[in-house]
């Protein structure tokens, strides 16, 4: 699940939850919105958590230049 579907259930949740004063027969609106926003919630934890450690990890193997490195002759060795 993306970071906008989680968003979009919590939104839909809140609004069956809080804004909706509508009665279906054998359905409990009031209980299907705080469904949604749970699987919103838990949703959006599980890809913050997925996503978060995806991010921080980098490996390279590459040096980042190359340097050339020459060895001067004309300068004696420190004692």
């Amino acid at each position: 699940m993306g970071i906008g579907v989680c968003v979009f259930l919590i939104a839909v949740g809140a609004i069956l939850t809080f804004a909706v004063d509508a009665s279906v027969a054998g359905i409990d609106i009031d209980v299907v919105g705080w469904i949604l926003m749970g699987a919103g919630v838990l949703g959006l934890i599980m890809t913050m958590t997925i996503w978060g450690n995806r991010r921080r990890t980098v490996v390279t193997d590459d040096p980042a230049e190359h340097r050339r490195v020459e060895e001067r002759r004309d300068v004696s060795p420190p004692l």
